[in-house]
């Protein structure tokens, strides 16, 4: 699988699922179930070198104010939740997180941002298929600390000046 056909899986079952974050894990377990199970690996492996890239103080950040604060665990889910976006939102985030306050047509915290279903969609389709726990995907796991430069996540007055359009638009 290349790059294309799996930003054209993610982009297919997000239509589909019309914004509900539930729905598109579904869909995308249910097409990856027809696909064989090294591509499904394949997906996996391009799902995870994206989660990894996207561990990023600058995104951490992002999140925190599209979601009113982001723990550890709010921002893996963040991640996924943003490669569920596609490709053009994704490549958009990772060079000019800001830029989510253009590219975002709206923003519910009760309901975006929580990808968490995504990030287990290859796994759950490849164990249907095989009926064995899918293998590490085999790329570098993910960093310690995140990339770039570390801020105060909790402080809204350096998320505003961080991420001025972000906070205008979706900021407490």
């Amino acid at each position: 699988m290349d790059e294309t056909e799996f930003w054209e899986i993610i982009d297919s079952t997000r239509e589909a699922a019309e914004g509900d974050p539930e729905d598109h894990a579904d869909l995308l377990v249910g097409r990856l179930l027809q696909l064989d199970p090294d591509s499904v690996l394949d997906f996996a492996r391009h799902f995870e070198a994206r989660y990894n890239r996207a561990y990023r103080w600058d995104l951490w950040g992002a999140a925190a104010v599209l979601l009113g604060g982001a723990s550890d665990d709010a921002f893996d889910y963040f991640r996924c939740w943003l490669i569920g976006q596609g490709r053009e939102v994704f490549e958009g985030a990772v060079h000019a997180p800001d830029s989510l306050a253009e590219l975002l047509d709206d923003f519910d915290e009760d309901i975006d941002g929580d990808g968490e279903e995504l990030g287990y969609a290859a796994d759950e389709a490849y164990e249907q298929l095989t009926g064995t726990a899918a293998p590490d995907p085999g790329i570098a796991a993910q960093p310690a600390e995140p990339e770039g430069a570390p801020f105060d996540l909790e402080s809204d007055r350096v998320l505003a000046e961080r991420f001025p359009a972000l906070w205008e638009r979706f900021g407490s």
